[in-house]
Parts: structure tokens; sequence; C-alpha cells
């Protein structure tokens, strides 16, 4: 299996990245060539703000590393787990909320089936954050 092609739209022009599916036939290889044009995610415009928060979540994750690098107490550890847990559930939560407010809403202005992918993608996806 192989490159995917994905179309990235931003500011009216497409970009398209492309990909192969590669299907072993009987000694002999059928590539298939896909491009889907897609709207930019709905965290977007705030990407710079995730990626700051992900940077800060990173260097919780290191702080961890260190603490039982450095055999310190069970419980002070367990306290830095629990900070870094809530802080992946806050960035978890900002990128669903802009992806209700965005994607499924525009969905829900097309209406039909791609409306109904959008619904169920989401309550899927809250089922998955309720699970953590």
């Amino acid at each position: 299996m192989g490159d995917r092609a994905l179309g990235l739209r931003r500011g009216g022009a497409s970009t398209s990245l492309r990909y192969r599916d590669v299907i072993p036939l009987g000694g002999m290889e059928q590539v298939e060539q896909v491009e889907v044009d897609q709207a930019p995610p709905g965290y977007h415009d705030d990407k710079d703000a995730v990626l700051k928060r992900l940077r800060r979540i990173e260097g919780q994750v290191r702080g961890l590393q260190r603490l039982v690098q450095e055999d310190k107490y069970c419980i002070d550890v367990l306290t830095q787990v629990a900070a870094t847990t809530k802080s992946l559930q806050a960035v978890a939560m900002q990128l669903l909320e802009k992806h209700l407010d965005h994607c499924v809403r525009e969905a829900m202005v097309a209406g039909g089936e791609v409306a109904r992918d959008k619904v169920t993608e989401a309550s899927q996806a809250i089922e998955r954050l309720l699970r953590t």
C-alpha cells in the first residue's frame, strides 16, 4: 500500500497531495490514483495556538520521563501524569469544538448523507474521548 492523494483547498486554490494504492494482482500491480478536494480543518485559524499547546504538553511528557529517570516519588509522578492528561483533554475539547463549529456545521448546511456522516463521525469521536 502506498501513497494517497489528498486535496487541500486554501484561499480558493486547490493543492493536491498524491498517493497510490498498489494492489498486487497475480504478479502485476494495479495502481489507483484518487484526488479529493477538502476544506482546511476547523482548527486551521487556531493552528499556531494548538501547536503551542501541544509543544507545552510535549515538555510535560519530557518532564515525566525525567521524574521517572530520577526515581521521584510515585505520587509526584502520578500528579504530573494527571496534569498532562488534563492538558491533552483540553486540546481535544478545543479541536472537537472547532470541528463541530466548522466541519459539522458546513455539513448540516449541505444536508443529506454528508450531514448524517459528519454527525456520526463527531459522535464516534466524542465516544472515544469519553472512554479516555
